[in-house]
């Protein structure tokens, strides 16, 4: 073999090395942000909405019992302008009759049951002293529309209203409607008192 030869043939053996050692290795990057602002999230009466006793012999036999829609003030207080998302997530997945990915469950009767369901809607919500429009993400903040409902798989920021893009917020304040409803009683063991129990993380996203 001359010496041109050699050279390559060596040559062609260092790339071929080179390649089987770039296919068994792998690189991780760890990447984000740390913000030097935060955001607290609170809720008027404690977050708590109560219904009190409902008789069993109110509920409908065959079809869901809507009951009364009540409100709670919703406030998110920011260090600073911040660009930020609210995040919702059932404490009792999996007890959400009808299975409707709007809604959030309220609990099970006899751990089998699915007592009712109830969804979350916002209304009028100011930022910063200023009218907006709450929007929604299902993609994680890749793209966003006009959304007023917090529901189980996906973000709700602010826009302003001509716009669907989130806006930076130091104080947000929205009512919060909240809408339950009572499975058909044909459906539920109510020989013995049973517990709405309904239960909602809202967490800050930052974005």
């Amino acid at each position: 073999m001359n010496t041109v030869l050699k050279s390559v043939a060596v040559a062609l053996l260092a790339a071929s090395s080179a390649t089987a050692v770039a296919a068994s290795s792998v690189d991780l990057t760890v990447k984000g942000l740390i913000t030097p602002s935060a955001c607290t999230p609170a809720l008027s009466n404690g977050g708590t909405v109560d219904y009190g006793k409902i008789s069993a012999k109110d509920l409908n036999i065959d079809r869901v019992t809507f009951l009364p829609v009540q409100s709670l003030q919703l406030t998110v207080t920011c260090d600073a302008a911040t660009l930020m998302a609210l995040d919702a997530d059932d404490n009792r997945a999996g007890s959400n009759h009808g299975n409707d990915m709007m809604e959030f469950g309220l609990g099970l009767i006899n751990d089998t049951e699915k007592l009712g369901a109830m969804t979350l809607r916002l209304s009028s919500p100011i930022a910063d002293g200023v009218a907006v429009k709450a929007i929604g993400s299902e993609d994680g903040g890749v793209t966003w529309f006009t959304e007023p409902y917090l529901m189980p798989e996906n973000l709700i920021s602010v826009a302003n209203t001509s716009a669907d893009a989130p806006i930076p917020v130091q104080v947000l304040t929205s009512e919060m409607y909240v809408s339950p409803k009572i499975a058909p009683a044909s459906g539920l063991t109510l020989t013995n008192e049973a517990a709405i129990d309904g239960s909602v993380t809202i967490t800050v996203r930052y974005l």
